[in-house]
């Protein structure tokens, strides 16, 4: 199978992205401020239930405890992504880069929120898995619909940090499908994998987070909890080898 053909939905979703975003850049302004709060609401509740789905998962691992493991890694990578100033450096680096591009609006915000979205959950990995192995872009397809409409909201909204997420989709789950050909000798069935389930877990608590945040009922630092989707894996393969 050709390189194009294991980025096939990548591609895709990476097109829905940009023009669902540059048609939200040019709603932007041109909504009434009570239809795009409104819009921000409904992404904030379908974020919520993706998130609470994905987050699901961490129940099918029962040894070890997926929720327990789950609760101690989001504990752990937010310690650490506090330690490491990850969500301050994370806004520095939009803020570099919305100098450099000229973007207006809640630059960073958005970046962050888009990224989360668009490349934490089952669909992305389990997708970018099936499109590298066997070419199937089928999930990746179903997902690029979900995405475009989600971008238009998103970037109507903060801006050009959606436009930027694209960057983030192509490198993450075209490294994903490129690499799946190495990965299937230890994954033989990424949809039931227990490493793949807790990685969907905890990004799915993680967009829980990031649905209470669009909703506007409390903040949530979610880009200081990155480092939880390593460590649950990590967390994983230490209590099964102790077990």
């Amino acid at each position: 199978m050709s390189p194009l053909e294991a980025l096939s939905g990548t591609l895709v979703n990476t097109a829905t992205v940009l023009l669902g975003a540059g048609l939200g850049l040019a709603l932007r302004g041109r909504l009434p401020g009570r239809v795009g709060g409104v819009l921000l609401q409904a992404i904030g509740l379908v974020t919520l239930v993706i998130g609470v789905g994905a987050a699901g998962d961490l129940a099918r691992v029962t040894a070890p405890p997926g929720v327990i493991l789950g609760l101690v890694a989001l504990a752990g990578g937010a310690a650490l992504g506090e330690w490491w100033r990850l969500g301050d450096r994370l806004e520095g680096l939009g803020d570099a880069i919305k100098r450099r591009v000229r973007g207006q609006g809640r630059f960073t915000e958005g970046f962050v929120a888009a990224s989360l979205l668009f490349c934490v959950g089952p669909m992305t990995i389990v997708g970018s898995l099936q499109n590298g192995l066997v070419g199937d872009a089928s999930l990746l397809l179903l997902k690029s619909t979900l995405d475009g409409i989600s971008s238009i909201a998103l970037a109507a909204t903060f801006g050009f940090g959606v436009v930027a997420s694209a960057a983030v989709v192509l490198v993450f789950q075209g490294g994903l499908a490129l690499a799946a050909g190495a990965v299937a000798q230890w994954l033989p069935d990424p949809a039931t994998d227990p490493r793949v389930l807790l990685v969907n877990g905890v990004g799915g608590l993680m967009i829980v987070g990031l649905g209470i945040t669009l909703l506007e009922l409390r903040r949530i630092a979610v880009a200081a909890m990155l480092p939880a989707l390593p460590l649950v894996v990590v967390l994983y393969e230490i209590a099964r080898r102790l077990a």
